[in-house]
Order: structure tokens, then C-alpha cells, then sequence
């Protein structure tokens, strides 16, 4: 039997008071199911993101940082720790499926705000509560101020990672070589971008078959093809409207209407990818601009780095550059960063009986020394400003690092982010596709205009009962928008905001809106 009599009897007096204490949903609670492989409870399962850059001849679990950390880990604190990948695209849809199943790791997580409610609501995560209060020291030390965001019902549901240095959710850019032979500068606002775009049409300034003049991919996952263009078109958000519509409700705005209406307009006229909203897994979008057809995209902040390195090395010389274009009505942009709360780390509640383990290994991560070393490999240098060092691509491949070791760096970000030197060599002194100069440019788009929504750690029971699902609906309501014939735009947005209200969309609306105005959310 896994644990005693008396332990048995304790949880189900936990979970009866906090089923009450909880509006109709249980909370930590679920089947307590044995499973005899996983009777070590020091042995656990940690998910890492599978982006399909894995060094030649190692697997996410056996290459050298995995190893490394497996063995610092179970030298300092007994726990032994494999990974489990699992891919990047569509990974919330993943966790849900896994942890219904009874096949998620010990440990998985999410940016999704929504889906760690969900999961908490309907009981399908352990309480960390006394694990952390045991085992989370250098968590609390270092990034203590941040867990009130892992809290559900006043218990810690999951640990939550801080960002570090602060970055805008989404970044555009554009082809800085194709301006140039259009003898265009790069775009600063709307309107030139949109001269850019139909110059791009018309002349093909790059000489390619099939050119695109701005890509989009057909992810559900991310608001990032569109959103920073419409929420441009509302002049001023009041701090009722950044919570009412953070972030992603951004689209059901009056003004952002317009722009959709725009980009609708766009993709008639053949500026946008065709077919985009097919493109689910992005897998044409990402092969659009590695094969260099693209002009322009919208994409997460460093995401594309990788593309660039095999772009920039096939043209030789720096192809795209970070700008900011979507201007407000009444001038500058609303950049919108990421909140200092990053990822939500949660123990599904199958692996309930590993949270002291898996805590400890949290917490380990949480170390700075340790951070860096995960996040930049054990065989990091430091640049001459004092920063580490960032290995280049062949260096990681090379030595069977993964292509991206900061996904293993869950819990806590690093020392140096917010000062620009040391945060611009890093990027620079292990990059072998661009200069210090496009990472300095990087830097100031990054920290210009910096907007953040009003957020909460409390879960209003809509948004645990519907958002992961309008999550989704919003993306596909503002594709369906931008690719209807333009004739039958007002009638699909009156059919696609119906869908919405129909699936809760007026309830999470209207219980943040009572939330607000009774005084709830400080700012």
C-alpha cells in the first residue's frame, strides 16, 4: 500500500473540506491509482519541449546536459531524473490529453494560465503546498514573490518560473535586404509596412519563386500572427479593458475589428500566406522562411533565431530585422511583454506521492549557479562584459547538447537580463549568424513601448470551465475573419462571436467585468 492508514485517512479529509471550499469542483483530488513502476518515489519524469533540435545521434533523456543534470541532481539531493519530450507545438493540448490518460510525467507545465486553472479545478494536479514550505528555500529566495501566482484556493498548485529579462511576447520583422533593393527604409508604422508589403508583391525584390509577402502560420496555440496588428488600431486600453480583454480577447474589440478587416483585405489582395489557417503544426510557415520566399512575419520574440542562422548562412549576410511597425493611433506602440510569471510547473495528481522529490529538483534548478549551467551547458564561457556565453549551434551539436538547453532551465532565469551589455553579448558572442549591432536593435525593440495587462491569481469559475477551449476559439475566430470572402465579413463575425458566447465566452466576460468593479484587481 503506498503510504499509511492514517495518511490515507488525512486526504480524504483534505480533499472533503477543500471540495467544499471550491465552487462545484474538486481540488487535488483524483483516482489514487498504484502503479508499481513507480514505486520509487526519488525516481521521477520531467517533460522538456521537443523542437526537433536535438544534437545527431542523442534523444532528449540521454544527451549530455540531460546526463549532467542527472547526475549533479542525484549527487546533491538522491533524486534521479529522466525527461520525457513531448512537442512544442500544440503542447497544452498534449499535457491535457496526457495527464487524462495517465501518461504525463511527473512533472509538466505551461505559459497557459488557463490550462493550470483547468487542471486545478477539475483536481487533476497535486497540492505543493508542504513540499514547498520543506523543500523550496531557494525557490522562495529567489523568485519567492512570484508563487502567489501558483496559488489556486489558496494552496500552491504549481511553482511558476520567472522570465528574467523582460521581452515582448510577440516581435515582427522584416526582410532589412529587401528594402533595401526596393529602396524602401524598414517600415516604422502601418502604413509604410503596407507599401512595403504590395512593393514586395509586385516586384519580388528577392527574385523567388512563389514569394510571400507576409507569412503566417495556422497554429491554435498562439494569438502571434495577428494580434499585435489589430490591438494597434485601439488608441488607449482603461485598466477595466487590459482585464477584461487580456490577452488574447484582445480581438473581440470594436477596433480591433478594423484591423482584422485589414488583414482580411490583405489576404484578398494576396499579402498573407495562402491557406494559412491549414497550416496547423506551422511546418509551411517555418519552411517559407528558411527557404527564404518570406518578407515579413510575426513571430515569439527569439523564436526564428534558428531560422535565421540557416537563412542568413544560405544568403550570406543578415537577411531580417527586428522592427517596430504597429503603431497606435495616437503615435508609439504598445509592445506587449510577457508578465514576470512564466511557466506554471505542476505534479499531475497521479504523482502525487513525488512532490517532496520533485520539489527538491525545482529547487535545485532555482540555484543560480545551476541555472546558468543548465541554461548555457556546463561548458559555457563567459563574454568579456561577464555574461555567459551562449554556444553556437555546432558547438552544441558538437559536444550532444540539445539545440536549446534553456528549456531545461524550468524555475529560475539568470542574473544579467536587464543589463544591456552583459545581455547583448551573450546573444552576440554565441551567435555565428548575426553582429552585436542587430542584437543591440534587438534589445531596444524589445524594451520600447513595454505594455503588460492587468492580470490576477485568482481563477474565476469561468476561466476554469471555458477558457482553454475559448482559447482556442479566439484564434480561430479572428483566421476565419481574415481568410471570408470580404463580402460576408460582418455575417461571419456575427456567426463566429455567437459560436463564442455559445461555448462561454459571456460568462468568463461577464464575471471579470463584476470582478473588476467590485475593487478586486489593483493597479
Amino acid at each position: 500500500m503506498r503510504g499509511s492508514y492514517i495518511k490515507k485517512i488525512i486526504s480524504v479529509l483534505l480533499a472533503a473540506v477543500l471540495v467544499v471550499s471550491c465552487v462545484g469542483c474538486g481540488l487535488f483530488g483524483g483516482e489514487d491509482t498504484f502503479d508499481p513502476n513507480e514505486a520509487n518515489t526519488n525516481y521521477i519524469t520531467c517533460m522538456v519541449w521537443d523542437r526537433g533540435d536535438m544534437a545527431e545521434g542523442v534523444g532528449y533523456d540521454d544527451n549530455a546536459l540531460a546526463v549532467w543534470i542527472r547526475e549533479q541532481v542525484l549527487k546533491e539531493t538522491g533524486v534521479e531524473v529522466h525527461f520525457t519530450a513531448i512537442k512544442r507545438e500544440n503542447t497544452n493540448e498534449t499535457v491535457q490529453e496526457m495527464i487524462d490518460e495517465g501518461t504525463a510525467p511527473d512533472i509538466v507545465f505551461s505559459y497557459s494560465k488557463s490550462l493550470f486553472g483547468k487542471l486545478a479545478g477539475m483536481g487533476q494536479i497535486s497540492d505543493l503546498t508542504e513540499a514547498y514550505k520543506n523543500y523550496g528555500k531557494d525557490i522562495s529566495k529567489n523568485i519567492g514573490e512570484l508563487q502567489k501566482m501558483g496559488q489556486y484556493n489558496d494552496l500552491q498548485a504549481a511553482i511558476v518560473k520567472h522570465r528574467g529579462f523582460v521581452m515582448p511576447r510577440h516581435v515582427a520583422y522584416v526582410r532589412r535586404d529587401w528594402c533595401e533593393a526596393l529602396g524602401m527604409d524598414e517600415p516604422t508604422n502601418k502604413e509604410e509596412l503596407e507599401k512595403y508589403l504590395y512593393a514586395v508583391k509586385v516586384k519580388n525584390p528577392g527574385g523567388v519563386d512563389d514569394v510571400i509577402p507576409w507569412a503566417m502560420g495556422g497554429t491554435v496555440n498562439s494569438e502571434k500572427a495577428y494580434n499585435s496588428f489589430v490591438g494597434s488600431f485601439i488608441e488607449e486600453l482603461s485598466p477595466r479593458d487590459s482585464y477584461l480583454y487580456s490577452e488574447r480577447f484582445l480581438v473581440l474589440t470594436d477596433e480591433a475589428n478594423i484591423g482584422l478587416k485589414e488583414l482580411n483585405r490583405y489576404y484578398k489582395d494576396g499579402l498573407i500566406s495562402l491557406d494559412f489557417a491549414a497550416d496547423k503544426d506551422n511546418e509551411k510557415y517555418i519552411e517559407d522562411i528558411k527557404s527564404g520566399r518570406v518578407g515579413f512575419f510575426v513571430d515569439d520574440n527569439t523564436s526564428p533565431f534558428s531560422l535565421f542562422a540557416e537563412l542568413n548562412k544560405n544568403e550570406g549576410h543578415i537577411c531580417f530585422d527586428p522592427v517596430l511597425c504597429f503603431d497606435l493611433p495616437d503615435g508609439g506602440y504598445r509592445n506587449v511583454c510577457e508578465p514576470s510569471t512564466g511557466l506554471y510547473i505542476m505534479v499531475p495528481n497521479r504523482s502525487k506521492d513525488k512532490v517532496d522529490a520533485v520539489m527538491k529538483y525545482l529547487n535545485w534548478l532555482a540555484v543560480t549557479e545551476n541555472a546558468v549551467n543548465v541554461a548555457f551547458t556546463p561548458d559555457h564561457t563567459l563574454t568579456d562584459e561577464g555574461a555567459p556565453r551562449v554556444l553556437s549551434g555546432d558547438e552544441l551539436n558538437e559536444n550532444k547538447y540539445p539545440g536549446t538547453p534553456i528549456d531545461y532551465s524550468i524555475v529560475n532565469n539568470l542574473f544579467f537580463e536587464n543589463d544591456r551589455e552583459k545581455q547583448v553579448s551573450t546573444w552576440a558572442y554565441g551567435s555565428d549568424w548575426a553582429d552585436k549591432e542587430w542584437f543591440e536593435k534587438f534589445y531596444d525593440v524589445c524594451t520600447a513601448d513595454n505594455y503588460f495587462f492587468l492580470t490576477s491569481n485568482v481563477f474565476l469559475e469561468p476561466e476554469a470551465d471555458y477558457q482553454t477551449n475559448i482559447d482556442k476559439m479566439l484564434v480561430e475566430y479572428a483566421y476565419n475573419l481574415i481568410c471570408c470572402n470580404p463580402l460576408d465579413f460582418d455575417g461571419e463575425r456575427v456567426y463566429e462571436e455567437a459560436k463564442l458566447m455559445d461555448n462561454g465566452l459571456g460568462q468568463i466576460l461577464d464575471e471579470r467585468a463584476a470582478y473588476f468593479d467590485n475593487g478586486m484587481i489593483k493597479y
